[in-house]
């Protein structure tokens, strides 16, 4: 049974944490995130000893990390980014992840599973962390935000793949077999969700919304559920099912209404942002072994390792294969953009640990690494951008592409 006082103590800390964010972004723009992790960090063992996980909160943590993937699904819009933009995108994530494992192998002296959960971890980008971020700065729209949009959007869905082929414990062969098996089930269900809603569907949603039936809510988290199960059914991570029920959930909130489903998503975030996903991250801190980190010797000193190796890695090809029209100052944010991390670390490295093959020190050193990311990353592109807003006024927007 959990202890009362461990959900008050971490929900207490989930109060806290955004009214850390607002005191501190006068200044500089922290995601909840950070606050989320370090204050776990302070309530959990390494520190006051006031909390330490049990089965029903590492059920809540659970919880709030497929909703945290399934809500970085929902953002992900395909037809916003595709043609060159895109194949450019996939090119440079596959090399990254080709360089991650090479360099990986190395670090681990070829331990395989540590080194696909290492070099996994160095190509993901927090595209959930950036969007707010250029959202405020008003460089979303345009041609300069798409290109984003369509890096950050491979940087998550790619590890995602990855996690289901590396770490699955099955040989390649098999797992790849039943990823597209999974892959043939989720296009007959995107087939599906295309499909014009009956004019029930969108009476129901509207009727419902203020009421306490919630028939598009409950919908959304059948969809939700289904797809955790069916990724389960196929031995896959679950994470994979979250990601493709938040696209297939945004592909249906179209249909139900651009109004309705907007007001449906707000819910959604709400249940997801408001309680499970900071359940995550602040059990991720409780989690988080500060004292093997803070001890010296390999943790610590891999911590600036990992931090450049964000960089580099996975920042390196995206500066090599960016779009030929952005300016150097561009390519340069976009490149810091793109290595910018955090969500999936944290999920890959819980993976790792779960399973026994990546040390708790390990997985301390890329989890700090990613907030430092999370930190610094952000700040550097802007000002290389020279801290401008590139609205769709700018040179930068204006730009065109042939899809």
């Amino acid at each position: 049974m959990s202890h009362p006082g461990t959900l008050i103590l971490i929900m207490a800390m989930a109060v806290l944490a955004p009214l850390l964010a607002y005191a501190v972004g006068r200044r500089l723009t922290v995601p909840v995130a950070v606050f989320e992790i370090v204050l776990g960090v302070v309530i959990g063992p390494d520190v006051l000893g006031w909390a330490r996980p049990d089965t029903v909160i590492d059920t809540l943590s659970s919880l709030g990390l497929s909703m945290l993937i399934f809500l970085a699904g929902y953002e992900i819009e395909f037809a916003a980014v595709r043609g060159d933009t895109l194949r450019r995108a996939v090119g440079a994530w596959a090399v990254a992840l080709a360089v991650a494992l090479a360099i990986a192998f190395a670090l681990t002296g070829a331990q395989a599973t540590k080194s696909f959960v290492i070099g996994t971890a160095l190509t993901s980008t927090a595209l959930g962390a950036v969007l707010p971020l250029l959202r405020d700065a008003d460089l979303l729209r345009g041609r300069f935000g798409t290109v984003v949009m369509a890096f950050g959007a491979v940087g998550e869905f790619g590890p995602v793949i990855a996690i289901s082929l590396l770490l699955s414990g099955r040989a390649p062969g098999v797992a790849t077999a039943l990823l597209v098996a999974f892959a043939a089930v989720t296009a007959v269900a995107v087939f599906w969700a295309l499909r014009p809603r009956p004019p029930w569907f969108a009476g129901v949603v509207a009727k419902t919304l203020h009421s306490s039936g919630q028939f598009a809510v409950r919908y959304v988290m059948l969809l939700l559920a289904s797809m955790l199960g069916l990724s389960a059914a196929f031995g896959l991570d679950t994470l994979l099912g979250a990601f493709a029920a938040g696209l297939l959930t945004r592909l249906v909130l179209r249909g139900a209404g651009p109004e309705a489903g907007a007001e449906v998503l707000g819910r959604i975030e709400a249940m997801g942002f408001g309680f499970l996903v900071p359940v995550f991250f602040i059990v991720t801190g409780i989690g988080f072994d500060l004292s093997a980190l803070l001890d010296g010797g390999r943790p610590l000193a891999l911590l600036p390792v990992f931090l450049l190796l964000f960089l580099l890695v996975r920042g390196g090809p995206t500066w090599l294969l960016a779009p030929r029209d952005l300016s150097r100052r561009e390519r340069t944010a976009l490149t810091l953009y793109s290595s910018t991390c955090l969500p999936l670390v944290v999920a890959i490295t819980t993976i790792g640990t779960d399973d026994g093959v990546l040390a708790s020190g390990e997985a301390a050193a890329l989890v700090g690494a990613a907030m430092l990311s999370v930190l610094a990353f952000p700040l550097l592109a802007l000002k290389a951008l020279g801290g401008r807003r590139a609205g769709p006024s700018s040179p930068a927007a204006g730009a065109s592409e042939t899809w």
